[in-house]
């Protein structure tokens, strides 16, 4: 696995939605030049072609992690295309403007919410707006019936259009609670990301990114994803804004704390706010770790252990962030479960 630089991301620099006008260039003009030298008297047409307007190109990095860098960008226009001259010289291509996003990045047209493309890999490139292209010169239109042709054709215009560019996070594993289930204590203790901590509703009110360390310096991307509430699929709460961010998760890691009233109700509320945003989310890969099981003596762990091996359809581990209890075997876990 390639070698991972330690990324803190926290809510102040974190943007994930980003709205812009993108304008490519247009093609430049051909040329309606005739040939006249010394002694040529009638010289043929020899106008060159006009060069193409530059496109607005959207670019992958694997290095950007957020769209902060486009905040405040509500433009983006491309170079237009040089004119046609004599001699059939061709006038220069307009200069291409590059867009460079974050892999797992949406476009789409603001006016139709359409999606016109996904920019999944490094180093992926898509135009989305195109440069006109340059016009003909009259040399083309040169003919028996035509010998001199004046004219030449126009360059084409240049496209604009608003788009929408949108991330979802290309993590790993996903983390998935209400709030307070100790989603960002538990990336605090496993990563270098430092989220807000704090024992209210809401504290994470967008995704927080961790690297996991691993053994022999493996790593894997980890997402604090701000705590679902019951009606989120409708928009309640944070809803769309942060579930979103789940879908493109490899894992989902289930965090439901120890003192919870019912641990199976709380699975099921969280699992059908998923399917009810989107019903492939339950394609993917599934653990449950009970967080703040610290909290818990051995006599009541092994009473809500056997009442979980009856009622839990999968697999769960206890787990205390703050103590330290149960990480490593959850690392351990985690990376099977990725690499399998």
């Amino acid at each position: 696995m390639a070698d991972h630089k330690i990324i803190i991301m926290t809510e102040g620099n974190f943007v994930d939605y980003v709205k812009m006008h993108v304008s490519s260039g247009k093609g430049g003009q051909g040329s309606a030049h005739l040939h006249r030298e010394k002694f040529i008297e009638k010289g043929g047409p020899d106008g060159g072609d006009g060069g193409r307007g530059g496109h607005v190109i959207i670019k992958g990095n694997a290095n950007l992690w957020t769209l902060l860098h486009l905040k405040f960008k509500r433009h983006a226009r491309a170079g237009h295309g040089g004119h046609g001259s004599k001699s059939r010289s061709t006038g220069a291509d307009g200069e291409d403007t590059y867009l460079e996003v974050p892999l797992g990045t949406v476009v789409k047209d603001t006016e139709t919410d359409e999606v016109l493309f996904e920019i999944t890999r490094a180093g992926e490139e898509k135009i989305v707006a195109k440069g006109g292209r340059g016009g003909l010169g009259n040399w083309h239109f040169k003919s028996s019936t035509n010998q001199t042709p004046r004219y030449a054709q126009p360059g084409e215009p240049l496209e604009e259009k608003n788009i929408t560019i949108e991330l979802k996070i290309l993590a790993d594993v996903g983390l998935v609670g209400f709030p307070n289930a100790g989603k960002s204590t538990l990336l605090s203790v496993v990563t270098a990301a430092k989220p807000k901590i704090a024992d209210y509703e809401f504290t994470t009110l967008k995704p927080n990114l961790g690297i996991v360390k691993y053994r022999d310096y493996q790593t894997f991307v980890m997402a604090d994803i701000p705590g679902i509430i019951e009606g989120a699929a409708e928009g309640k709460g944070l809803g769309h804004y942060f579930l979103r961010h789940i879908e493109r998760n490899s894992v989902l890691l289930f965090l439901i704390p120890a003192d919870a009233e019912d641990i199976r109700k709380q699975y099921d509320i969280l699992l059908d706010e998923l399917r009810r945003y989107n019903p492939e989310m339950l394609d993917k890969e599934r653990i449950i770790a009970i967080s703040k099981s610290d909290m818990l003596d051995d006599e009541l762990k092994a009473e809500l252990k056997a009442e979980l091996d009856k009622t839990l359809p999968i697999e769960y581990m206890f787990i205390s962030s703050v103590a330290q209890q149960g990480i490593t075997e959850l690392k351990d876990k985690l990376w099977k479960i990725l690499n399998d």
